[in-house]
This record gives C-alpha cells, sequence and structure tokens, in this order.
C-alpha cells in the first residue's frame, strides 16, 4: 500500500485524480455510438477499469461540448469500489475544479477549498458548530433530537452554515459555490448522524448501536447541501458509537496504516481517542482524557484562540510567571497545552506535590479562596485582557491530574493489550490544535505521555480536514479509508479491569512509580 503524503500541497497523480481530461473523436456514419456511451467508455481506462454512470446534469451538458467537433473536455467523477459517477463535463480551461473538505467538530468546523486538479489550497475557514446553540455536547444534541422537529433542526442548522460558509469562502476565492462538485467530510459518529438527518436515538442507549456506519457517496442535494446540482458529498464512514470518520481520516492522514514500524495516534476532543499499529493491524480505544487536556474544566479555561494563555514559564528561585499567549496580546484565559504547562512549572517550581496539591508555602502572594476552595492567582487583573484575576483553583487541579491520569492510563493500556513497551513505538503522533501547542516535555513532566525521545513525537494539526482532502486529490484514498476500517480492533474500556487499576496509579505526579519517568528532576 503507497503512502499518500500529508499536509502537503501537491498535484494528484493524473492517474489518480477525480478529474481527467479526455478526447472523443466526433461521430461519424461508422461510429455513431451515442455521447454517453463513448464518453463512459473512454472513461473507464483512465478511471481504472471502474464503471461509469452519468448524472443527468452532465448528460444535459454533452452535447454542446461535443458537437464543436473538438470533442475534448474535463470530466469530473467521483464514487467508490468498482463505479465512479460523472458529474460534470466542461471544456478545457484553467478555472479550477473546487473541492470541500469538512471537518465537523463537535465544537468547531472547518472548511478548506482545495483544487482537485493541482492540489492547491485555496482558502480555509472555520466556525463555531451552530448545533451548540442547541446543546453544548454531543449527549444534550442526541436528546434534543428526540424532540418533536429536533433531529430536522439540528441537521438544517450544520448544513445551512456549511453552506453558507463555503459560499463565502468561494466568493473570497473568485469561486461560485455552484462550482463545488465534491465534498468530503470527516466526524465523529454523532455529528456524522446529525449531518445525514439520521436518529441518533441509540447510540447512547445499550447495545450503542449507530444507525449507520458508511454512508459512502451521496447527493448533496438530497442533505440540504447546496452546491452545484449534481455535486456529491463523501462521508468518511464510521467504526461505532465511539469511534468515528474523523478518527479514520486520522489514520490516513498519518500514513501509519501503511508503515511497517509501530506508532500510535492521539486526537484529543471532547474524548480522548487512540490508535495504535502498523500496515498489517490497528487497536483502538477511546476514553473521558479530553476537556481538562483542552482547558475545559477550568474558570479561565478556553479553546486556543487569541489571547489564551500557550506556554507558561515559573523561575525556581523567584517563582516569578512569565506567559506566551497566541496572538501576542494579553491573556484572557488558558488553552489546554497552556494547563499543562503550568501544571509542569508549578510542580518543578515546587508550589504544588506529588498529588497536584497547592504548597500554601510556596505560593505566598498569590493565594486566594473561591467558596472555601484554594485557588492560584496565575495573571492578577491588572495584567489580564479581561480586566479580571485568572485563577487556578485546587479543583482545577485535581481535574487536571485526572484527566492526566486517564490519558496515560489509556496509553499504557492499549499498548499493554498488544504487548508492546512504550519503547518499541516508532512515532508519537498527536493530532489537532491540542498537538500543534503542546509541549511534549510538560506533558512528560506531569506524567500525561509516556518518557520517550522527543524525536517521537510528532504534531500532525487537524488530520481530519487533512484526510478529507485527501479523498477529494486521491481516489485510491476512498478504498484505503475501506480497509483501514476493515483492520481496526475497538477495546472498551469501561469494562477493562486492568485501566481501573493503572488509573489509580497514575493519579500522581509524574506517577506513583517515578522510574517510568527518568528524565523528570522531582523536586526535593
Amino acid at each position: 500500500m503507497t503512502a499518500i503524503a500529508p499536509n502537503t500541497v501537491q498535484e494528484a497523480p493524473s492517474s489518480q485524480a477525480w478529474v481527467q481530461t479526455v478526447e472523443i473523436p466526433a461521430p461519424t456514419l461508422e461510429d455513431n455510438t451515442a455521447f454517453a456511451e463513448r464518453l463512459c467508455k473512454q472513461l473507464e481506462k483512465p478511471m481504472g477499469g471502474r464503471k461509469i454512470s452519468l448524472d443527468m446534469e452532465a448528460l444535459r451538458s454533452l452535447p454542446a461540448i461535443l458537437r464543436t467537433g473538438e470533442g475534448a473536455m474535463e470530466c469530473t467523477l467521483f464514487g467508490q469500489g468498482a463505479e465512479a459517477v460523472l458529474i460534470d463535463v466542461r471544456p478545457l480551461g484553467k478555472r479550477p475544479r473546487p473541492g470541500l473538505a469538512v471537518d465537523l467538530g463537535t465544537t468547531r468546523v472547518v472548511l478548506r477549498l482545495v483544487d482537485m486538479v493541482t492540489g492547491q489550497h485555496l482558502g480555509e475557514v472555520s466556525f463555531d458548530n451552530p448545533q451548540g446553540q442547541v446543546g453544548p455536547d454531543i449527549l444534550a444534541r442526541i436528546h434534543y433530537a428526540g424532540t418533536a422537529g429536533g433531529l430536522e433542526e439540528l441537521q438544517g442548522l450544520i448544513t445551512q452554515s456549511i453552506t453558507q460558509e463555503a459560499a463565502a469562502l468561494a466568493q473570497s476565492c473568485g469561486l461560485s459555490k455552484k462550482d463545488i462538485l465534491c465534498v468530503a467530510v470527516a466526524g465523529n459518529t454523532a455529528m456524522t448522524h446529525l449531518l445525514l438527518g439520521a436518529d441518533p436515538h441509540w447510540m447512547i442507549r445499550e447495545p450503542y448501536t449507530p444507525m449507520i456506519n458508511s454512508p459512502g457517496f451521496l447527493k448533496c442535494a438530497d442533505l440540504g447541501l447546496d452546491f452545484a446540482k449534481a455535486a456529491r458529498v463523501y462521508v468518511f464512514p464510521n467504526v461505532g458509537s465511539y469511534f468515528g470518520g474523523d478518527l479514520l481520516a486520522g489514520i490516513l492522514s498519518s500514513n501509519m496504516y501503511c508503515k511497517e514500524e509501530v506508532s500510535i495516534l492521539v486526537d484529543v476532543g471532547t474524548n480522548a481517542e487512540v490508535v495504535v499499529g502498523n500496515r498489517d493491524w490497528l487497536m483502538a480505544c477511546a476514553g473521558a482524557a479530553g476537556p481538562a487536556l483542552e482547558g475545559g474544566v477550568t474558570a479561565m479555561g478556553m479553546l486556543a484562540g487569541p489571547g489564551a494563555i500557550e506556554k507558561v514559564r515559573i523561575d525556581p528561585i523567584t517563582r516569578d510567571f512569565t506567559f506566551q499567549t497566541i496572538g501576542g496580546g494579553k491573556p484572557v484565559g488558558i488553552c489546554g497545552s497552556g494547563v499543562i504547562d503550568l501544571a509542569a512549572q508549578l510542580f518543578l517550581a515546587g508550589m504544588i506535590d506529588l498529588r497536584g496539591k497547592l504548597l500554601p508555602s510556596a505560593c505566598q502572594g498569590r493565594l486566594t479562596e473561591q467558596d472555601e476552595i484554594l485557588a492560584l492567582v496565575i495573571v492578577p487583573a491588572s495584567q489580564s485582557g479581561n480586566g479580571h484575576d485568572l485563577l487556578f483553583s485546587q479543583v482545577d487541579l485535581d481535574s487536571l491530574v485526572r484527566s492526566k491520569a486517564a490519558m496515560y492510563t489509556i496509553l499504557r493500556t492499549l499498548t499493554n493489550t498488544v504487548g508492546l513497551a512504550f519503547s518499541d513505538l516508532a512515532e508519537f503522533n498527536i493530532a489537532g490544535t491540542f498537538g500543534s501547542y503542546i509541549d511534549p516535555v510538560s506533558a512528560i513532566t506531569i506524567g500525561m505521555i509516556p518518557d520517550l525521545p522527543l524525536s517521537r513525537y510528532k504534531a500532525l494539526g487537524n488530520t481530519s480536514l487533512e484526510g478529507a482532502t485527501q479523498i477529494l486529490l486521491h481516489r485510491q484514498a476512498v478504498d484505503y479509508v475501506k480497509d483501514i476500517r476493515e483492520k481496526i480492533t475497538y477495546m472498551e474500556l469501561n469494562v477493562n479491569q486492568e485501566f481501573m487499576n493503572r488509573f489509580s496509579a497514575a493519579k500522581f505526579i509524574p506517577h506513583t512509580n517515578p522510574a517510568l519517568f527518568p528524565s523528570v528532576v522531582i523536586p526535593r
């Protein structure tokens, strides 16, 4: 299996592109085969022997092109397996053939417009998932979907927003939304169901069964996505209720599915989702370790954005704090990477103990109380960007310790299940915004990730969006996703006794067994 280069802008090989240039000789008395059949036959070879069917919109475009006598045309197709649909036919030209990649997140949605001929990224935009106004989390939205008209409302919110934002993005690139012919969407199982208008009721009830796992290729119009009349959308399949298409897109993007060496992929969002394996096998699991690691459990927590503290340093002698914020402005909150940095620096400066408890003697001048709970003033109101003290309480620390313990335990349980030590991992890939900002040294210091050489840690960025992009540029990517899905074995952590035992041991900084973290110097 040949890898697809991730995170690069490159022209898709013509043999693997969805857009094909063909030349059809003008019909003659000796060969007056129907236009449609002539074209489909001509496309079978460059499309790898796939059976070609014709969308009605493409059929209506044919006569005007073929009657010119030139017969040269650019054809856009989309499909899977042994079949592909010809959805657009037009004369040769330099105008881009845009496809839309969608990272359908619970909190944020990211759109990327890509030229399906050259591979060029034409533009990108992100926006809050509008379903958040109905319910901030997946569970709330699933319950709302069960009310009268709720499912239709949730589907309409997301499809209308994707259409509107894509139209604005296309316009900024000198294009129209009606130029968009192909769409690829990667999201978790719940978000996929709400996009499709498929009832997610049984996802959260035993035996936790999705309504659909492999949507495949659908007409955009059938979902309420208003692009070209013939536009098709590929929706990444799910493995189950807790392992969605966004993770399959991440595996595709990481290339771990085609390497001989064993590597691991971690994606931290609402949950922490982890996959370990290589070209022969893949083992996956998911657990509730995400919110604290996204900065979501502290009063000053926020998603990565302008004004969010992303790096913290504390002088171990003077215990003076210095910060780096996203965008360079005054701090207004802290994101996940900042929380991890802060905890690591507090530990190294001797301001918290092995249990993650604040030490009053070392925090003098910075301690206050909120509802009889100790809190550390990280940024005083006079230095913050919102005029308020930015506080980090003992409750916040306790939540972080539980989350980091859960993350480490997920990793340890998964690798132990397949008979691997952390040292056997060739690469440790971290996806998402969290991975882009995290400092591995800080994460190791608090015992969140294993103590490996830093060269093995790789931040991959938005692998969900990248995987969706690859679908638009490489026909073989669709087959790779199918192969990846069939290789995955999912491990349920909720009934894993080993996980619970290891979790208790990991609720110390860095761990009850410091020998597991030899690079961490424990303060005296």
